[in-house]
Formats: structure tokens, C-alpha cells, sequence
């Protein structure tokens, strides 16, 4: 089985810049997570949402990279049957001309 999460929007404080770090701005972030599914095991994507949405309104991450690996361990660590994990964090509005986005994927 496999649980997309679509177009989860965050607004929170993320990136370098000196603007980035003092105003939230919105984040979007996209997952597939592959597992094995029986009728005792399965992933709550309810509470996945309410854990990716915690960790990043308070963490505050510097750098996109740094959230992405975060996200991959807390998630690894809390539902370790996940088998696939693919990440991707898009700031919609840090450029006015496009959406910058940054996704990873792992196999477990």
C-alpha cells in the first residue's frame, strides 16, 4: 500500500534568510509512504499529518535538507513498516516567479 499526503500547507518559520527566519511563510509538503499493510498493521496518515505539522511549526529549520532528513527519522523511527518514504517541501512564495521545492526518496 501506499498513502499519499498532498499539498500539506504549514505556515511556519523555515530557511536562511534573514526575512525567512523572523515571518512564517507557507510550506507545502507532499509524501508517499510505501508499506506492507495487514488488518494490524496500518499507518494512521491522521496522526502522520499532526507529527510532520508539530515538527515543523517548532523546530523552525534553517535548511530544507535539514527538515527532509528530520521528517525521514522521525517517521522511520515512530512507523518502522514503512518500506518507501518519499519527501518533498516546496516554498511557494520565497520567489515570485516559481515554486522552489527540494524531495528525497528512500527504500528501506
Amino acid at each position: 500500500m501506499t498513502i499519499h499526503i498532498e499539498n500539506l500547507s504549514i505556515q511556519a518559520i523555515i530557511g536562511i534568510l534573514d526575512f525567512e527566519r523572523e515571518k512564517t511563510q507557507n510550506i507545502i509538503i507532499d509524501l508517499e509512504i510505501g508499506y506492507e499493510y495487514n488488518k494490524n498493521v496500518f499507518l494512521d496518515y491522521a496522526d502522520i499529518v499532526e507529527s510532520i505539522t508539530d515538527d515543523i511549526k517548532t523546530k523552525k529549520y534553517g535548511l530544507l535538507e535539514d527538515a527532509i532528513v528530520a521528517l525521514k527519522y522521525m517517521l522511520i523511527s515512530k512507523y518502522p513498516q514503512i518500506k518507501t518514504l518519499y519527501i518533498k517541501l516546496s516554498k511557494p512564495d520565497i520567489l515570485k516567479n516559481c515554486r522552489v521545492s527540494l524531495s528525497k526518496t528512500w527504500n528501506f
